[in-house]
């Protein structure tokens, strides 16, 4: 027979507060549930640990008869306790110990019921996984998914979609800003549990792609080309937005490959106020032919910088 480390199994320390080790069990309890967790044979034995440990560590009476034996329980195994069908009780020398327990645990789980461990120090008798009972009672069903698919531009003013559950239709609302692998959660929208209350839908947003804008963050980044005239004179240049057309400056002298950034002309950050960027990656386009006239002033114009330290 084997030692139950019930705190280890909650996961708390063994200082923890009743209060702690409630949270900790229904915690774990949600997460192991059978109705989580259909033909899951290791879910279902660890749930049944669980509501063991706390059968015990999770009522303060039962608790302190454990801590008094969890170091000395090999002492307590080898000493010929006295076990009845009304309780477990045993004494060693300076003192006695009973533990009595009501109901039978095994007709939980098709038999198996409480560990050997559990039953050779608290009896065969137990008092029926009070945690398991009223916890059963509380818990949702299971959870729905769902994925919405939507274009940069709704996400950048925001959307609505119908979404079809099969017995009811619900209007969603996705906010501005919504961004790839956004998580909405619709409380008791998922499937009806025992108790007859409901789990959660969770829709996954995915945005698709943009022929001009990619995002990053809540930057939006986008090329557009310029001639080499005014790459080397200046100039103005007129840029879409998603809030219209606005006319950029073009430094004179400006390189193939140059961010600019436009504060402000990205995507709106989901529930704030503010935005982010615009950043314009500017493409340098050469002639692609010249007459006989036009390579002459280049030739002129290159012969002019020979000199010039100007690259």
């Amino acid at each position: 027979m084997e030692y139950k480390d019930y705190y280890k199994i909650l996961g708390v320390d063994k200082k923890a507060s009743q209060d702690e080790i409630k949270k900790a069990y229904r915690k774990l309890a949600m997460k192991y549930h059978p109705d989580k967790n259909s033909g899951n044979k290791k879910a279902e034995e660890k749930f049944k640990d669980i509501n063991e440990a706390y059968e015990v560590i999770g009522n303060s009476e039962n608790r302190k008869k454990y801590d008094q034996l969890g170091a000395n329980w090999k002492q307590y195994q080898q000493a010929g306790f006295d076990q009845s069908a009304h309780g477990y009780s045993g004494g060693r020398p300076g003192g006695s110990y009973r533990y009595e327990f009501h109901g039978d645990p095994s007709e939980m789980f098709g038999g198996s019921g409480f560990s050997d461990f559990f039953k050779s120090f608290f009896g065969r008798s137990g008092s029926g996984f009070q945690g398991f009972g009223n916890y059963d009672q509380e818990i949702p069903g299971s959870d729905l998914t769902g994925e919405i698919s939507i274009t940069l531009l709704e996400a950048y003013f925001g959307a609505e979609r119908i979404v079809d559950l099969g017995n009811e239709k619900i209007r969603m609302k996705i906010k501005r800003g919504a961004y790839n692998g956004l998580k909405l959660r619709v409380r008791g929208k998922g499937q009806q549990g025992k108790s007859g209350k409901s789990g959660n839908l969770y829709l996954t947003i995915k945005v698709q792609p943009h022929h001009l804008y990619q995002r990053k963050g809540d930057d939006l980044l986008m090329e557009t080309s310029i001639d080499v005239f005014t790459a080397m004179l200046g100039g103005k240049q007129k840029i879409k937005t998603f809030t219209g057309e606005v006319n950029i400056s073009i430094p004179e002298g400006t390189q193939n490959g140059k961010n600019l950034r436009l504060k402000g002309k990205g995507m709106p950050k989901y529930d704030r106020s503010d935005f982010g960027d615009l950043i314009i990656k500017l493409n340098v386009q050469l002639p692609k032919q010249l007459n006989q006239e036009q390579k002459e002033l280049v030739k002129k114009l290159k012969s002019s910088f020979q000199n010039q330290h100007v690259y």
